[in-house]
């Protein structure tokens, strides 16, 4: 049986399922795979650091690709466009400063992460919103 709305738990879990993998990939704390699997170069890769690459590698197929069947590159890049403007605005406003290079590379994390939550979310929010409900074209031969 179908669920008929994921709610907002759904669509939570989904950005916190998206946010993990951003944060986990890349994030200025150093504390992130891209720095783990630097720090590992010199000395040599090791079988974790391989095995982790492409545990990532794998998620971020799974996100991109549902993003970009749901949303598209067009959706994703006016999503894109509208959290840009936003942020826009609270630098207009003075509420965040370019200078703060910090605050802006957490933010674009998180809108990179907003926007693959809502690839994942999309049809679901559509169906919810509209009645209409995607369907995967499945050709037999």
């Amino acid at each position: 049986m179908s669920q008929e709305s994921i709610g907002f738990s759904g669509i939570l879990l989904r950005f916190l399922a998206a946010f993990a993998l951003v944060f986990l990939s890349f994030n200025p704390t150093g504390w992130s795979y891209f720095h783990w699997a630097s720090r590992a170069v010199p000395q040599g890769i090791s079988p974790p650091v391989v095995l982790a690459g492409i545990a990532l590698v794998i998620a971020w197929g799974v996100f991109v690709r549902a993003t970009a069947r749901s949303i598209g590159f067009v959706g994703a890049l006016l999503w894109g466009a509208l959290f840009a403007a936003l942020v826009w605005t609270a630098v207009w406003y003075g509420w965040l400063s370019l200078e703060n290079r910090g605050a802006l590379t957490w933010i674009g994390l998180v809108v990179v992460a907003a926007i693959l939550a809502l690839g994942m979310s999309w049809s679901h929010l559509r169906r919810q919103m509209t009645g209409q409900a995607d369907v995967d074209e499945v050709t037999e031969r």
